[in-house]
């Protein structure tokens, strides 16, 4: 089982402090988001500096304020330095991101993810030059670029997952229930089939949101406020936690929009907390952990520390669910 984290939101001097140190814990691949102030790309490329074993990866870059090319020559470009390859995965964010940070319109996201990782794939590959018609982007004789680049999409609804299982190498999940896992994949598989596609080869890599304190109470309170963030901030990861939690989700995210941040965050029930994280002590969150790890449809669990987590959360996190730590 290959496990991967999240690089934490930062300096880029500080991202990588941080992936040598997950390489020395045995993790396998660190993973940058991307949303203000640091550059995935350049981040990742700076990493690549420094370690020899990890694999890098997006989790995620949006696919509007960057085109398909872009996606795709960053990726390649970051795949020549890359000591053990480059996992490139994307998603649609949320129209606060796209509409309010970089002016877009957050116009067909699903139809737009689709034809991007498809995009994506065929400039990646290793044949001839590319050309493609689809219904939000359209291009004409420019060569592939041979790079091996797996694309992943963080897809939430079934329109998305059937994207995913269309044209995607693998699958990010994040705020859909750990129980709801595999009913969720099989959407993917379904559609993969469908395609003529084997849907074993889609790796399924979850967010697992994870805080470990002595004090159980804080752990568990970074998770509240995690999931109070996205389940407010963006309908998609609403309306993923609404699958298990419908009347909570809808009373996070009024208070939310109604600017009540502690009351959204009191609107995480225990049980939300249970299902969508992992929180506590060293040995619980462990046990958390591997039961997550565990299930059958999970390949590649990623370990992801909430934003506003302080440095001794992050740094306790990040070494009690590292690999090496396990096998001792």
């Amino acid at each position: 089982m290959s496990r991967g984290v999240v690089i934490p939101r930062g300096g880029v001097a500080d991202a990588r402090e941080f992936a040598v140190r997950c390489e020395n814990l045995g993790y396998d691949a660190c993973w940058t988001g991307e949303l203000w102030g640091r550059d995935a790309f350049v981040t990742l490329t700076a990493a690549a500096a420094v370690v020899d074993e990890l694999t890098l990866g997006t989790a995620i870059v949006n696919v509007f304020s960057r085109s398909a090319a872009t996606l795709a020559a960053a990726a390649a470009s970051l795949d020549e330095v890359a000591p053990a390859g480059v996992r490139l995965g994307i998603g649609p964010s949320t129209p606060k991101a796209i509409e309010d940070l970089h002016g877009r319109p957050y116009d067909r996201p699903v139809r737009r993810l689709h034809e991007t990782a498809e995009l994506v794939a065929a400039f990646t590959g290793d044949e001839g030059r590319v050309e493609y018609e689809g219904e939000t982007v359209a291009v004409a004789d420019f060569p592939a670029l041979d790079a091996d680049v797996p694309v992943y999409t963080a897809a939430l609804g079934p329109a998305a997952r059937r994207a995913t299982g269309r044209v995607a190498d693998g699958w990010l999940p994040h705020n859909v229930p750990f129980t709801e896992l595999a009913d969720a994949f099989g959407t993917v598989a379904e559609t993969a089939r469908e395609a003529g596609r084997d849907p074993d080869e889609v790796t399924v890599a979850p967010y697992v949101p994870a805080a470990v304190d002595d004090d159980p109470d804080a752990a568990r309170a970074a998770i509240r406020g995690h999931l109070a963030y996205y389940v407010g901030s963006g309908e998609g990861y609403r309306r993923a936690v609404a699958t298990a939690f419908p009347d909570a989700s809808e009373r996070i995210a009024e208070a939310w929009r109604a600017g009540d941040r502690d009351a959204a965050r009191g609107a995480v029930t225990a049980e939300m907390v249970d299902a969508l994280g992992v929180a506590g002590t060293p040995d619980r969150a462990r046990e958390q952990f591997r039961n997550v790890a565990g299930l059958d449809v999970v390949d590649h669990p990623i370990v992801v520390v909430p934003d506003g987590a302080d440095e001794t959360t992050t740094e306790r996190t990040v070494a009690a669910l590292a690999p090496r730590r396990e096998s001792e």
